[in-house]
């Protein structure tokens, strides 16, 4: 019996890779990990600078932890997570976790971090209500993905935080395009196959995390295989990650 190309997923496109630099700006320790790394392992091996940028620590995500110890396990599980990864700069914002709230505050903090890396293109994650279907995204990864994307245009223009620019720091319109993983509206996605194992490392350096979470039997090489293959098959290779693709030009 035949198949009808109707019911065949929709084919990705690949990523652009004609970019130096890039700003990962995402709500917590792990988002990263959890939708992107192997991307961010396949740039860096290519010589690209990533950046990452954590909006909150994370801090209220195990129950078991008081806050503030919580936060110096998570930071320190991040900052050898990216370094898995070939990332060498790890900010932390140092939002409270869990409340983020998307407004002009969280613009103006964003569009300071996207002002000082100069970055090619912005990582962030799904901005959307849900991951499709009825599962409800979290309401940090919204609003944190939201502000993302009005941040960069902020960030460009310099009557907006214009107070921000002394000492040297200047407007920064040169951010190409976002891209949101995670999401369900994703048109594009880049090859994570000879990088992947490096992905299910840097997911599985967040240990304490998962184990707060209760996830006795957590395996983050089949979690990760999960999306990865699906998306690769979408792009013709063995793995993948998949991005939401939001140009910044005037009409795109």
């Amino acid at each position: 019996m035949s198949t009808d190309a109707s019911d065949r997923p929709t084919p990705l496109e690949p990523l652009r890779e004609d970019w130096d630099s890039a700003l990962c700006l995402v709500a917590h320790p792990d988002d990263m990990e959890f939708g992107a790394a192997a991307a961010v392992a396949r740039w860096t091996e290519q010589g690209k600078r990533v950046v990452y940028g954590m909006v909150t620590s994370g801090e209220a995500g195990i129950d078991g932890l008081e806050p503030e110890e919580c936060r110096r396990v998570r930071e320190a599980e991040q900052v050898e997570s990216a370094r898995l990864v070939g990332v060498d700069v790890v900010e932390f914002l140092g939002l409270p976790d869990g409340v983020v709230e998307y407004g002009v505050d969280l613009r103006r903090r964003l569009a300071e971090v996207i002002r000082r890396h100069r970055p090619d293109v912005v990582i962030t994650g799904n901005h959307r209500e849900t991951w499709g279907g009825r599962s409800r995204n979290q309401a940090d990864h919204v609003a944190v993905g939201r502000a993302v994307l009005d941040a960069v245009p902020d960030a460009g223009n310099r009557w907006v935080f214009r107070e921000q620019l002394v000492d040297g720091l200047e407007r920064w319109d040169g951010v190409r395009e976002v891209w949101l993983f995670g999401s369900p509206a994703a048109t594009h996605a880049v090859d994570t196959t000879a990088t992947f194992a490096r992905g299910v490392a840097s997911l599985e350096a967040h240990r304490a995390y998962i184990e707060g979470l209760g996830w006795a039997d957590f395996d983050a090489h089949e979690f990760l295989e999960g999306t990865s293959r699906p998306t690769g098959a979408r792009l013709g290779t063995t793995y993948g990650a998949a991005f939401e693709v939001w140009p910044t030009g005037w009409g795109e």
